[in-house]
């Protein structure tokens, strides 16, 4: 397997790289790293590993979200 690599540019507006990058920093990610994570996961499901859809669905309320982290890892 070949370790060539390839530089990609994209615009994305300037708040919104400052604030991903301050939350990157806490998982000790840099934003190019993380943009490689995502081609990876693009690459291993062939296939966008989020939903992208034109119907939002409507956020869950705090007692909705406790109740999947009690359902999903038990109580707090």
């Amino acid at each position: 397997m070949s370790n060539a690599t390839v530089l990609f540019r994209a615009r994305v507006p300037k708040q919104r790289l400052k604030r991903a990058e301050k939350i990157l920093a806490r998982l000790g990610l840099k934003p190019g790293e993380a943009f490689n994570m995502l081609l990876a996961q693009i690459e291993l499901r062939e296939d966008v590993p989020f939903t992208v859809t034109t119907k939002a669905r409507p956020l869950l309320t705090a007692s909705e979200q406790a109740a999947l982290w009690t359902e999903a890892l038990g109580e707090y």
